[in-house]
């Protein structure tokens, strides 16, 4: 995955409840270098977005904002491999996000895959669109290369999926076993 490639957004957009508020968390580094939020763009307004100054005050910002149950999801967006993203940092948001029962989706953009409390860690790529049976030139439902590299209880794997009527659906596996196994898609 390119750091500048942005479809993990749409992987997870897709999977929010829309009813509550969205709290999104961007680092400086990270706004520079992949762009701030839009939310025109996105399937709620109902977002409340923080602009961090440092990897710290992000981390800490979205351990606040796992606290809150009325939100539908916490998204943090870190770039590189800052000193405060370590082991424990990422073991408080995931235990902050069973405790609430608030999905909590940290983003890592042109960082490596280092130690990680997260129960799954995925790489999310953008893929060519599937096919627009009403316009052959249009785009049609988007569609991503999804790697699961590391999970707790569940083995490696790799697939092609898409978003169509409000469900993610399995394009091509690449892999020898179901998408199902692996549970509900949480990056």
């Amino acid at each position: 995955m390119h750091p500048r490639d942005g479809g993990w957004a749409g992987f997870l957009l897709a999977q929010l409840d829309t009813s509550k508020p969205l709290l999104w968390v961007q680092e400086r580094m990270a706004i520079l270098e992949s762009g701030r939020v839009h939310p025109p763009g996105l399937p709620t307004q109902n977002i409340i977005h923080v602009e961090a100054r440092d990897a710290r005050d992000a981390l800490c910002a979205m351990e606040e904002g796992l606290r809150c149950a009325a939100l539908s999801a916490v998204i943090g967006e870190i770039w590189g491999d800052p000193r405060a993203l370590d082991f424990t940092a990422t073991r408080r948001l995931a235990v902050a996000s069973e405790r609430s029962g608030v999905p909590c989706w940290l983003v890592r953009l042109g960082g490596s895959a280092n130690l990680s409390g997260a129960r799954m860690r995925w790489r999310i790529a953008s893929a060519p669109s599937l096919r627009n049976d009403l316009d052959p030139k249009a785009p049609g439902a988007p569609a991503w290369d999804a790697e699961l590299f590391r999970a707790r209880g569940a083995p490696p794997g790799r697939w092609s999926i898409a978003y169509e009527a409000g469900a993610f659906h399995l394009v091509a596996a690449s892999g020898d076993r179901a998408l199902g196994e692996v549970g509900r898609l949480r990056a």
